[in-house]
């Protein structure tokens, strides 16, 4: 066995439900087919911070994956390999570990030839990283440079391109349904409107799949600006037809109100793949529903329940779709190495298992068909024309 070969495996981004069940199956199907898999730790931070020398400590970098450990992680939540949000071609010198300090000497390098070098040190013959289309991008670029990728997609946001399921998706979808069902009976005690912040930064699935499935009464979405009259009027006339005279509204962090010029922001701060951290446009709706209700409610203001769902859905354990779908993926992207086929994002296209071109995620963001899926007038889906759809109604196309 000193000759099997040897499979990398790592989880970029943010964490979501999915990710241990998604290693496990890497791991179980490659121990079984001959090969030996090292977890990469805290994505590709464990690749830069690697230092190539058997002498040196690397457990902070690199572990040997085995059946036991995996099987334990996998009932778990988050990822046990840990994360960032490092991207190795715009590593600022903050970030830059000791051992290449006089190698990089500017403010923000690209350390990718050194990456390159880790990678032939740990004999890795495959990378498999599990991400949004920030970690699967750097990705894309290692498997430009010769190293064979084969990559798994994740996000909250159900947005990397080529592919109409995310793992993590299903587990938000079912937590959001969820939390706006607990959050209606403080709502209707109080005869408010219930204000959602849910996530998606570009793309509004997180807000119209729990929408579309009776979480809500509306939703505003990042690819189309909304209107706070609008959205005001529409509320109060939910409220109003509501016995117990409340109303819900799912809110993406992208969103904007007409006439924003950008998203709202915690902070100024950016992470290296260049994203400020999202939050505060469901309070600032909040506020802004609290001031017009009066002039669509005969001069009565109606007060506000406001809840940013953030990590309370993308903590825990995944759900039933969030063990399946990644067991799935995991063994795809098996098949596509036994083949010895790289530079594949293994994908669900209507339904069907299979993979795409990395390619892919080097375009545009997938979004919402706001034509298709979405009604701008009455800041809701659409319910017509379902025949032939997928499983979340909405693919990749």
């Amino acid at each position: 066995m000193a000759n099997r070969k040897t499979i990398g495996i790592l989880t970029g981004g943010g964490d979501v439900p999915g990710l241990n069940p998604a290693i496990r199956a890497v791991t179980i199907r490659a121990i079984r087919e001959g090969y030996r898999v090292l977890g990469i730790r805290r994505g590709w931070a464990g690749l830069v911070d690697l230092i190539p020398d058997h002498e040196a400590d690397n457990s902070n970098n690199v572990t040997e994956l085995t059946e036991h450990v995996v099987n334990r992680a996998a009932r778990t939540g988050g990822t046990f390999l840990h994360s960032s949000r490092t991207r190795p071609s715009h590593l600022p010198s903050a970030n830059l570990p000791a051992h290449l300090h006089d190698r990089y000497t500017g403010e923000v390098s690209d350390v990718t030839d050194a990456v390159l070098e880790h990678i032939e040190w740990l004999g890795l013959d495959y990378l498999i990283p599990i991400g949004g289309d920030d970690t699967l991008s750097y990705g894309y670029r290692l498997h430009t440079e010769g190293v064979r990728v084969v990559a798994i997609p994740k996000t909250m946001d159900n947005d990397v391109p080529g592919t109409d399921y995310c793992i993590g998706f299903g587990t938000c979808v079912t937590r959001t349904i969820e939390l706006a069902h607990t959050l209606r009976t403080s709502a209707g005690s109080h005869e408010r409107f219930l204000v959602i912040e849910v996530f998606g930064r570009y793309a509004g699935y997180s807000a119209l799949l729990p929408t579309m499935a009776g979480a809500a009464d509306r939703c505003v979405i990042p690819e189309l600006d909304f209107d706070i009259e609008q959205l005001t009027e529409l509320l109060v006339y939910d409220r109003n037809r509501h016995p117990s005279r409340y109303s819900v509204v799912l809110i993406s962090e992208g969103a904007k109100i007409s006439g924003d010029q950008d998203m709202s922001f915690m902070g100024a701060e950016k992470d290296q793949y260049g994203h400020a951290k999202l939050g505060g446009i469901g309070r600032r709706v909040g506020v802004e529903l609290k001031r017009l209700s009066p002039k669509y409610n005969r001069g009565r203001r109606i007060n506000v329940v406001n809840q940013r769902l953030g990590y309370l859905v993308r903590c825990g354990a995944p759900d039933a779709l969030d063990c399946v779908v990644p067991m799935a993926f995991g063994n795809l992207a098996l098949d596509l190495i036994l083949d010895g086929t790289s530079g594949r994002l293994v994908n669900i296209r209507n339904g069907v298992y299979g993979s795409i071109s990395m390619e892919v995620i080097s375009g545009p963001h997938k979004v919402v068909d706001v034509e298709k899926f979405y009604n701008p007038k009455r800041l809701r889906p659409n319910f017509k024309e379902l025949d032939g759809s997928p499983l979340f109604i909405m693919n990749a196309d």
